[in-house]
């Protein structure tokens, strides 16, 4: 099942940053950019951030993670 363009706008919408927020469709999924820079990957309608110690600090060691596709490494998965 892919991402929706309405979930993806969802999760968009949900960033209250004020520095430009845009998405990009690749292989049927979307990654989600902060200023040109990858910050979020949208897979199956659910929500992917790398693995990363500023990551783990943010989320805590008890976060729930998952793989956003088949041979990805594992990431943290968050709850717009």
């Amino acid at each position: 099942m892919a991402t929706t363009k309405d979930f993806i706008e969802y999760v968009c919408g949900a960033i209250r940053v004020p520095d430009e927020i845009r998405y990009r469709k690749m292989f049927g999924e979307y990654m989600v950019y902060r200023n040109e820079n990858p910050v979020l990957l949208v897979c199956d309608d659910t929500v992917f951030v790398k693995k990363l110690p500023e990551t783990r600090a943010i989320l805590g060691e008890g976060a729930q993670t998952g793989y956003p596709y088949d041979g990805a490494k594992e990431h943290f998965v968050i709850d717009p």
